[in-house]
């Protein structure tokens, strides 16, 4: 056998005796899938941001985007739904009501309307296989309880808006574990039917206002007034002269 012959064998040897690495765990299998799919969604989610297909308040932020498809995903629903059925109120992602009536209805679990009118919604639920229903009321005066009722949305579709509160509350009671971290629909969030809260947005500062100096703090000379007892709003000798930060002036003495 030559020198090379034996150099190659002793190769192979090497090869087939190295440790292999660890095998890969089902979590980090799971892990690794779940970020190739956030690859897709962000390639995904890059094109979609300036159509009129995304909500308001995800136009234009693939990034919030490419969440909210994953989040949709993880409750059953296909990207184009998720977009039409999920809004970001004040940077919480939050189910529109009748997407949040579909995720638990898919699941298994029952929802019916009793009863819908602009004053008052009756809703009643029961999860898969039991046979004890929950009901939930909703009524303007509950509504007008909680100081709901100055929002728009519930000016303009009270019977709306009831239906959405009679969801949210139902869903959470009969279908908590169908909800995955998103359990309040975005009526509940902000009082409207879609889009996102914007705080009111402050004037800019001009240059002057940078520049200008502090105004001087107001003094309340009634504050400082010492009167003497024999003439009423005169100065008090015996104050002035025990005070240790006021020094008598010679020629007014």
């Amino acid at each position: 056998m030559t020198g090379n012959e034996i150099a190659h064998r002793d190769d192979q040897q090497a090869v087939a005796t190295t440790p292999a690495g660890p095998a890969p765990t089902a979590g980090s299998t799971a892990l690794m899938q779940w970020a190739q799919e956030a690859d897709l969604a962000y390639q995904m989610a890059q094109k979609l941001a300036v159509t009129s297909f995304v909500p308001q308040s995800l136009r234009g932020k693939p990034g919030d985007i490419t969440a909210a498809i994953l989040a949709g995903a993880e409750l059953g629903l296909k990207p184009m739904a998720t977009l039409k059925s999920i809004d970001v109120i004040q940077g919480t992602p939050a189910l529109r009501a009748h997407a949040m009536r579909a995720v638990v209805q898919k699941q298994g679990h029952d929802i019916e309307l009793v009863e819908s009118t602009p004053e008052k919604c009756v809703m009643r639920g029961r999860r898969k296989g039991s046979d004890n229903w929950q009901t939930v009321t909703w009524t303007i005066e509950r509504a007008r309880q909680m100081g709901l009722l100055g929002k728009d949305q519930w000016k303009k579709q009270p019977q709306n808006m009831l239906v959405a509160r009679c969801t949210g509350e139902l869903s959470r009671l009969i279908a908590s574990d169908a909800l995955h971290g998103m359990p309040y629909v975005s009526e509940e969030l902000e009082g409207t039917t879609t889009g996102e809260v914007v705080p009111p947005k402050k004037a800019p500062l001009s240059v002057a206002a940078l520049t200008a100096p502090a105004p001087e703090p107001a003094v309340d000379e009634a504050a400082y007034t010492v009167a003497r007892d024999d003439q009423p709003g005169g100065w008090d000798q015996d104050a002035i002269d025990d005070s240790v930060d006021w020094t008598p002036d010679p020629d007014q003495q």
